[in-house]
């Protein structure tokens, strides 16, 4: 097994293709899975791609064999029927099949985890996409509980709005709020890739913000 490299779902999308990036800086291998190797947006010959989709077994499991550590950026559009904690779940079992242990997924900032003291207005927030996006939010909460329960090195890490753009000033961290409303696509890739080999987020749900 590679002990350098990483397997990367939603490579193509909005947080995805920068983390690519920031692994390939950073002297990692990068596997990526992709449904249409034709819509890349950029090109690097150092990433290889499996074509595939996240909801297929086979498609997961040729993409994460031989890799030592999974970066999860899966996106979809808030009113498709979500599919979070199935895709998570067919990724921890492959996981466990080839024994890999670390594990690095993103989610909203509108997930309640236990222990949280939000603000007034993101307890609001949380509120209003709970009442709008019901499946979606119990899917992610699903999610949590898949990944709580399971024996990997996990870490969720909790994003505000996400916008085009570079490293700008310091990431703002917080277990229990979100510390700001937004944050670059770049500095999230940064924090993602420092997490690979940091223990400080273990089996937590950090915030992260500029």
């Amino acid at each position: 097994m590679q002990s350098n490299r990483i397997a990367i779902i939603g490579g193509t999308g909005k947080v995805g293709r920068y983390i690519a990036k920031k692994a390939l800086e950073s002297g990692f291998q990068v596997r990526m899975l992709v449904r249409n190797p034709d819509k890349l947006t950029y090109s690097d010959d150092r990433i290889e791609l499996i074509k595939g989709d996240a909801q297929n077994k086979t498609s997961i499991r040729t993409l994460i064999k031989d890799c030592h550590i999974v970066i999860n950026t899966l996106g979809q559009p808030l009113k498709d029927f979500p599919i979070y904690s199935s895709v998570t779940s067919n990724i921890l079992n492959f996981m466990g099949e080839f024994g890999i242990r670390r594990y690095i997924g993103v989610t909203g900032a509108s997930l309640n985890v236990t222990g949280d003291k939000k603000k007034l207005v993101n307890r609001i927030g949380a509120k209003m996409f709970e009442l709008l996006f019901s499946e979606m939010i119990a899917d992610k909460k699903k999610e949590l509980t898949i990944l709580q329960n399971s024996d990997v090195e996990w870490t969720l890490v909790r994003l505000p709005f996400v916008v085009e753009g570079p490293e700008t000033g310091r990431i703002k961290e917080k277990l229990t709020d979100m510390p700001g409303v937004k944050i670059s696509n770049e500095n999230i890739a940064k924090f993602i890739i420092n997490q690979i080999n940091d223990k400080k987020y273990l089996e937590k749900t950090p915030c992260i913000s500029n």
